[in-house]
């Protein structure tokens, strides 16, 4: 499967923060969900990708094109909402409209007028006007009307109600369905990335915990609660952390069915991303 996006080895050092090895790849026609918490790293390292930080060391393609020798010619095919990014408040969309011409060879002007019709945003009204989430659905409109090949997400549906939430999921849906399209999605609403993504990359404390297909993690990974006494009877390598409650553990595993047959307990619960996240960072080895 041909890779969209691919990452090898990215480090970057700040006095108090660190991307340490971060390694991973988005197969063309595919979306991906970047998940951890606040600090963890995401931002950091999609604007490495966008090459609007510099001094990082590592390979960083896109489309196959290094992301700092090709950024001209990759520019063109990438569309970005970055969650600290936003229009000046004086412009309206007509201006973004004229601004957005100028810049990519690809807008498509009608498209975009489209999407203004869809999310109920007027042409002719000032920015300033909008609130934080019909802000959001111009900053959606304007990455997807230059018909990008890559969509780089940072909390694009920050700020959106469930109904307008499920709208964007929707047009991000039916964007990779067409010319073998790609998202790098980064977000905190976990449910929408069980809805949608094709895989899951995780970052904690500036480095790679895991990356793996949606499916895999949510049909084969589960959480088991047990007491102390069945707990001290399950071999290390047969659960990845575990977190010591009031009255039982909870130990996160990473195959259920190889764990049914291997220990006498049946009850394995379900896993969510959210369950995931929490254990992962707050659980133990």
């Amino acid at each position: 499967m041909e890779n969209i996006l691919e990452i090898k080895n990215l480090c970057k050092k700040y006095d108090n923060f660190e991307l340490k090895n971060i390694s991973f790849t988005l197969p063309k026609g595919m979306i991906m969900g970047f998940i951890g918490e606040n600090g963890a790293g995401k931002t950091t390292t999609i604007k490495a990708i966008l090459d609007i930080i510099k001094l990082y060391s590592g390979e960083l393609k896109i489309f196959g094109l290094d992301n700092r020798k090709d950024e001209r010619k990759i520019k063109e095919d990438i569309g970005v909402v970055l969650d600290d990014m936003f229009f000046p408040e004086i412009l309206t969309p007509n201006d973004i409209n004229k601004t957005m011409k100028g810049i990519y060879k690809n807008w498509d002007a009608k498209l975009f007028y489209d999407y203004l019709k869809e999310f109920s945003l007027l042409p002719n009204k000032q920015i300033k006007t909008f609130s934080k989430g019909m802000r959001k659905k111009l900053e959606i409109a304007t990455a997807l009307s230059h018909h990008p090949k890559l969509l780089i997400l940072d909390e694009p549906t920050s700020g959106l109600d469930p109904v307008a939430r499920a709208e964007v999921i929707q047009i991000f849906q039916n964007f990779i369905e067409k010319d073998d399209c790609s998202i790098l999605l980064s977000s905190h609403i976990t449910t929408d990335l069980e809805r949608i993504a094709d895989y899951i990359t995780f970052i904690n404390n500036g480095e790679i915990v895991l990356s793996k297909t949606t499916n895999e993690l949510l049909d084969e990974y589960g959480i088991v609660k047990c007491t102390e006494k069945e707990f001290m009877n399950i071999d290390k390598k047969d659960y990845v952390k575990y977190k010591k409650a009031k009255y039982e553990y909870e130990v996160l595993i990473p195959n259920k069915k190889e764990f049914k047959t291997k220990y006498n307990i049946s009850i394995i619960d379900k896993i969510t991303l959210d369950d995931l996240m929490v254990l992962m960072i707050k659980g133990e080895k």
